[in-house]
């Protein structure tokens, strides 16, 4: 009976520990188009901004710190944008 508590406390205690429901949601994609289907102007970080000499952009991007760091190898030219669309 002991260890019977005993686990169901070590597990209870993993539960609140463990990600938050905001950390969970947090998707990564596979390509740019998977992005716009659900983000049609792509994902930001908080200060993201296009570098100079670039057409302006068509759509504003989605800003989401957790969501662009997840999806970082799809913002090609570094400029703290992913998949944003000119």
């Amino acid at each position: 009976m002991k260890r019977l508590i005993a686990c169901c406390l070590i597990a209870a205690a993993g539960t609140v520990v463990g990600f938050t429901p905001a950390q969970a949601a947090v998707q990564k994609f596979r390509n740019c188009t998977a992005v716009h289907k659900k983000y049609p102007g792509g994902i930001a970080r908080p200060g993201g901004h296009q570098k100079p000499g670039q057409p302006p952009l068509k759509r504003k991007p989605y800003v989401n710190r957790a969501l662009y760091n997840a999806n970082s190898s799809l913002d090609r030219d570094k400029d703290g944008i992913a998949c944003e669309v000119s």
